[in-house]
């Protein structure tokens, strides 16, 4: 029942970015420069909404857009209706809808939808993950030099040492490709099907990795955080990755060199 109200709510939204996409409509800035939200945001998010509220009145949501809806429930939906909204205002189709679903504190679903490539990539714990309902895994790649990165840059610039620009510096020097794409969601997605190597960035939300997370996991992956701890998505940084780069990632955005 989780799963199919999960993919119900994510498809649904899903319709409503693709009617709305290229179309008019409100965008207004939230904090820090180009930190934007849409009307098509909020729709998005009152789509997903009725339909959990529907099969399950009683459980606890986490939204971007509308905060903390805190119940008492050992369920906790975490959701983004619309992850990459600097891109979908822009018409650039690298968005998605993301949605995780956590029981007692231990994401045990996640969905990622992007309904320009209709690709829909979901995972349940202990299940592995799937891309349009086929098994997907994460590369084997062992060398960082040979790999595909991506990564994201924080809205607020964080002015720290190995901050975003310096740890990109690094990598690029070494012609290493490292991607860009806007949507966090997505580009863990892409690492649990193998088409990133590995992903860092450092300073995420909750919802913009609780799905994804999990994905990469579920495909064979690793994540951590910045320290190379135990991931959670309630703390900034986040490395995920094949799991044969990992270390070697790990030491690089915390101050190691490239050879």
């Amino acid at each position: 029942m989780l799963k199919t109200t999960l993919l119900k709510a994510i498809e649904s939204a899903g319709q409503v970015l693709k009617e709305n996409f290229n179309q008019s409509f409100v965008v207004s800035n939230k904090e820090g420069i180009n930190n934007l939200v849409t009307e098509i945001d909020h729709k998005s998010e009152a789509v997903i909404f009725s339909i959990i509220r529907k099969d399950y009145p009683d459980h606890h949501i986490l939204s971007e857009e509308s905060g903390d809806l805190a119940q008492d429930s050992s369920y906790k939906w975490i959701i983004d209706p619309i992850d990459g909204t600097v891109n979908y205002a822009n018409g650039i189709p690298i968005c998605c809808v993301s949605i995780g679903v956590e029981k007692d504190g231990k994401m045990e679903l996640g969905a990622v939808y992007n309904p320009f490539m209709n690709e829909l990539f979901f995972a349940q714990r202990g299940f592995g993950a799937t891309l349009n309902d086929q098994k997907i895994y994460v590369s084997d790649q062992p060398d960082i030099v040979k790999s595909c990165l991506v990564t994201g840059f924080p809205y607020t610039y964080l002015d720290m040492a190995n901050g975003p620009l310096q740890v990109f510096e690094k990598f690029i020097r070494k012609g290493i490709p490292v991607r860009r794409l806007g949507s966090a969601a997505i580009d863990l997605c892409w690492v649990a099907a193998g088409r990133f190597d590995g992903f860092y960035e450092h300073k995420l939300s909750a919802w913009d990795s609780a799905a994804g997370f999990l994905i990469v996991e579920e495909a064979g992956g690793k994540v951590t955080d910045l320290q190379g701890k135990h991931y959670n998505p309630y703390q900034p940084g986040i490395i995920a990755s094949n799991g044969k780069i990992h270390d070697r990632l790990l030491e690089i955005v915390n101050g190691g060199t490239l050879n």
